[in-house]
């Protein structure tokens, strides 16, 4: 019961810290701060440690899916452009035909 408490306590701390903290921070290091804290709570009684990397994991991981974002809205991006250019080209040999 206790640890139950202590655990919900940090979370309402790191959660009320993080809205003034995370003002200029991303929501993905604010995310994994606070999931991180409760795990380093329960591993080993270290919750800041927990919240230092839970944020640094948080904010690797947004980066990496706005990479994959950029990648795949520019693979489309190309795309269309290819896509575009064959019509051209198409437009551009039957017209010569005629």
């Amino acid at each position: 019961m206790n640890t139950k408490l202590i655990a919900a306590t940090l979370v309402l701390a790191v959660a009320s810290t993080g809205a003034s903290v995370t003002a200029s921070a991303k929501p993905s290091c604010a995310k994994g701060a606070a999931v991180g804290a409760v795990g380093g709570h329960f591993a080993g009684r270290h919750p800041i440690l927990g919240a230092a990397v839970g944020c640094a994991v948080g904010h690797h991981m947004s980066k990496k899916e706005q990479r994959q974002q950029q990648q795949q809205a520019q693979a489309q991006a190309q795309a269309q452009q290819a896509q575009q250019g064959n019509q051209g080209q198409t437009a551009t040999q039957q017209s010569g035909r005629r």
